[in-house]
């Protein structure tokens, strides 16, 4: 048995799989997910609109043990990604995952079509 590919999950990623694309079935098991803090305040938010608190906090919780920190350095390299593609628009949440996923070696799993063009991007619609 190999060792378990790693991706950056994108809150676009964990509602594909929430809603349960069958696109996103090959990313719910055997993989490792590392992800922010922020990206879960974005799933938390759409879910407690989408579908009230109970579920929201239900998800929050549960995915709490694949965050990891975001450095100073992470915010710096984010902010200037976001500079330097400024004519797409991209949250910071997002510059904040792709620049981590880049430094952690592992592949930004998104089906946000600003990113299907980008280098270490897993792109899933």
């Amino acid at each position: 048995m190999g060792e378990l590919k790693t991706f950056f999950f994108d809150t676009y990623a964990f509602f594909e799989i929430i809603k349960a694309n069958q696109n996103y079935k090959n990313y719910v098991y055997p993989v490792a997910i590392i992800t922010t803090r922020l990206n879960l305040m974005e799933l938390h938010y759409g879910l407690l609109r989408m579908w009230g608190r109970e579920k929201a906090d239900r998800y929050y919780d549960r995915l709490l043990i694949y965050c990891i920190e975001i450095s100073d350095e992470d915010i710096k390299k984010a902010n200037e990604f976001r500079a330097k593609y400024k004519e797409r628009g991209l949250s910071y949440i997002d510059c904040v995952g792709y620049t981590i996923a880049k430094s952690h070696g592992v592949k930004f799993l998104t089906g946000d079509r600003q990113f299907q063009d980008l280098d270490n991007v897993e792109f899933v619609k």
